[in-house]
């Protein structure tokens, strides 16, 4: 390890010293196996509180076994291991014993320094910034890769259903300011795999499943919103399962001994299944399910051709490396939260910067739309583009469907006629087509409306069009009158 401390990973919370709510995680030291002082921690709330303190820095160092160490300069020392002599910086040695010395662990690792002395990794210290006074000694321990342990299939499947006592769900039918179709409600469900809580004290939660793009569960979200679809609650459905079993006394099923024992379980994009089965289309990231949920209803399916992939990295921090490794080749628009100072779409920016020179043939484009019009009441709020896109009409999102002229039906083409023409108009075209003469047959006229280039029905179409409007009148078929209207 580089650091000895890290936030906890388990689900406890404790309160945060800023907000005094009951959603702060506190540092754990690795090496005493406590928790850090009571301040240092971070509020999960990140947009809405913010606050986070870290413990002081410390260095990891490693023993270095040494023949002779000469002090050369105030800046430097000379080091002597077998027939290799290094130049090291007084400022990346930490403590010198009869034997060697400890020595920055970055100094040694990272090659740019070109530092050519072996070192040993079975002695390691970490050393605070006032000198070596507070070095802790700790044992190496083999890092092995922790493979993902996938939630359970059919546990997952159990949560397709109960959509009508989902409150989601049924806001987005009923209650919100603009309610959506229903067609479009159950394909936002078919593709993002949304299910239901139907019993317990989350009922009538929604689901929101992390699906990799292999097809892999990786972890399942659990929102409860109310009737105005703001959060009231958030949890996992491991978590509800892991307390229903411990309250009853009942042994957690098998898999799920093995899921909680891992350290990661969001590490997939919510959305991310969505890219094998639209390899080409180009992404909206967003930070929260629900904001990925919005964008598809406002601006349409992934289905249609250029149309966005909505997904989620599931919170502020989220905005990782490992997640974004998922669209790589791709062109994704970016849409943080707001923030009091505008600090996530700035930190999330010079994330994007690293991300692109490590994926080669990707391009994160912010959109500032937020940072823009937002008010200071949004800004305090942490809201997203979700609260702004709930306040406007979808249908003004989405773009008109033009049907090929071919597809429509001989009343839809009359129809179109009638309001395309005027009466000047046709009485017009009517006086060029029968040139002086009271009387003309049926192909005379449409002789002269090909002459003018148009064929088919359009010729047709206008003949009645001209009957309807009474501009002529049929006399002795097949033959025409001029009238006097």
């Amino acid at each position: 390890m580089s650091y000895r401390y890290k936030l906890d990973s388990s689900s406890k919370k404790h309160r945060c010293p800023a907000c005094n709510k009951l959603r702060f995680v506190r540092y754990f030291d690795e090496i005493t196996a406590t928790f850090a002082a009571e301040q240092y921690g971070r509020c999960d709330r990140e947009s809405k509180c913010g606050y986070h303190s870290a413990p002081p820095a410390e260095t990891l160092c490693y023993f270095v076994t040494t023949d002779s160490i000469r002090d050369i300069s105030a800046k430097a020392f000379l080091v002597k291991q077998g027939t290799v002599e290094m130049i090291i910086p007084k400022k990346v040695a930490f403590e010198q014993l009869p034997t060697g010395i400890f020595i920055a662990a970055y100094f040694l690792q990272d090659s740019k320094y070109k530092c050519s002395l072996k070192y040993n990794e079975n002695e390691q210290k970490f050393f605070s910034e006032e000198g070596n006074g507070t070095a802790v000694q700790i044992p190496v321990k083999k890092v092995e890769v922790q493979q993902p342990v996938y939630f359970d299939f059919n546990t997952f499947k159990s949560t397709l259903k109960g959509y009508e006592q989902n409150t989601f769900i049924q806001n987005l039918l009923h209650r919100v300011a603009f309610p959506f179709d229903a067609a479009d409600v159950i394909k936002i469900i078919e593709l993002y795999r949304l299910g239901t809580v139907t019993k317990g004290y989350r009922a009538s939660a929604i689901t929101f499943p992390f699906i990799d793009v292999s097809g892999n569960v990786r972890t399942v979200q659990v929102k409860q919103f109310d009737e105005q679809n703001h959060t009231t609650g958030t949890d996992f459905l491991h978590s509800i399962i892991e307390k229903h079993h411990t309250r009853n006394n009942k042994p957690l099923p098998e898999w799920l001994e093995a899921y909680t024992k891992q350290d990661k379980r969001v590490s997939c994009l919510f959305g991310e299944h969505l890219l094998s089965r639209f390899p080409l289309g180009p992404v909206a990231l967003v930070e929260a399910p629900k904001t990925a949920i919005y964008g598809t209803l406002y601006f349409g399916s992934p289905e249609i051709p250029n149309n966005l992939i909505w997904i989620a990295v599931y919170n502020k921090s989220s905005f990782s490396f490992d997640k974004v490794q998922a669209l790589k080749g791709r062109d994704v628009f970016v849409f943080p939260d707001l923030s009091k100072d505008g600090s996530t779409f700035q930190e999330w920016q010079r994330k994007a910067k690293d991300f692109e020179a490590r994926l080669p043939g990707t391009k994160f484009i912010f959109s500032d739309l937020l940072e823009q019009h937002a008010t200071p009441g949004q800004r305090l709020l942490g809201a997203d583009i979700a609260d702004v896109l709930a306040n406007l009409n979808p249908k003004e999102f989405r773009p008109k469907v033009v049907k090929p002229y071919e597809q429509y039906t001989y009343e839809e083409r009359i129809k179109a006629g009638l309001q395309l023409f005027t009466v000047q108009e046709l009485k017009a075209l009517a006086a060029d087509i029968f040139r002086g003469s009271e009387t003309i047959s049926y192909n005379d006229i449409t002789g002269y409306l090909e002459s003018t280039g148009l064929q088919g029905n359009d010729v047709s179409d206008l003949v009645d069009i001209l009957n309807i409007q009474r501009i002529i009148e049929p006399v002795q078929y097949p033959n025409y009158n001029l009238t006097d209207k």
